[in-house]
């Protein structure tokens, strides 16, 4: 009989891979403004998961909370001030902010169902969420290479529909689409630049791809020799000329009523 060990936590994770999140994880301007564009008229707003801070508005008052060390550390100056807490247990009175957001983080959480629950608790107006619709991010090309990364995050990630039926109704759901040369270096960030799969650095800030270095397999040998024998490019030409893509990341925006 062979004994379960435990999954590490998020902040394990984050504690470990998060040394180097922030040279390949920053904001992308033209996605900031959807954002902040979806937060309304919001004035104060908590940010859950936050890392290291991006995607927070400049001019609006900003809390964040995040659970991983590392991850605090590396908020730059300036920032938001950032408290040591997760999403399941907010250390916020109910109704303590106009807005809350949790931009691709659901995925970490222990208790997704918990966590949601108490966004919606302290949020006075709304909840906005990035998160990404599975069955649409399957059919990216790099599903292809990196089958077992697709898969853990399958297998951790709650469905875009059980995010907007825990939100409850009337949540929104408007798709983000990615630009060809987006900044923030998320994993599928770099749909329309392949070559860039091939860095230790670019891969070390994407968390399916960083968490499952050791099941890859062939993946990145086939990844190479595709791109420079012209297939990848054969394969893709279609991708070649377009300045956006849905790779199937989604924003989730929820009203609160109280």
């Amino acid at each position: 009989m062979t004994a379960r060990t435990t999954p590490p936590s998020p902040t394990q994770v984050y504690d470990v891979i998060g040394a180097s999140y922030y040279t390949t994880r920053r904001a992308d301007p033209r996605l900031e403004q959807v954002i902040w564009a979806a937060l309304g008229d919001s004035k104060t707003v908590l940010n859950v998961g936050a890392g290291t801070g991006a995607y927070e508005p400049a001019d609006r008052c900003v809390v964040a909370v995040e659970p991983s060390a590392t991850m605090r550390q590396a908020r730059p100056p300036g920032a938001a001030p950032c408290l040591t807490a997760s999403a399941e247990s907010l250390p916020f009175d109910d109704a303590s902010f106009d807005a809350v957001m949790a931009i691709l983080t659901v995925h970490h959480w222990s208790d997704y169902p918990a966590g949601l629950q108490e966004l919606r608790r302290v949020a006075r107006h709304r909840v906005l969420i990035l998160h990404w619709d599975q069955k649409v991010i399957d059919q990216l090309w790099l599903a292809r290479y990196f089958p077992e990364a697709f898969a853990f995050d399958r297998d951790r990630a709650p469905s875009l529909d059980d995010v907007r039926a825990l939100l409850g109704p009337g949540t929104r759901v408007i798709p983000l689409l990615v630009p060809h040369d987006c900044q923030d270096g998320f994993a599928a960030a770099c749909w329309r630049r392949p070559r860039a799969y091939l860095d230790p650095a670019v891969r070390a800030g994407m968390s399916m791809l960083a968490q499952t270095e050791h099941q890859r397999g062939d993946g990145l040998t086939r990844l190479r020799r595709d791109l420079d024998d012209g297939t990848w490019a054969a394969r893709h030409r279609t991708l070649l000329d377009q300045p956006e893509y849905d790779c199937g990341y989604r924003l989730i925006i929820a009203g609160v009523s109280r």
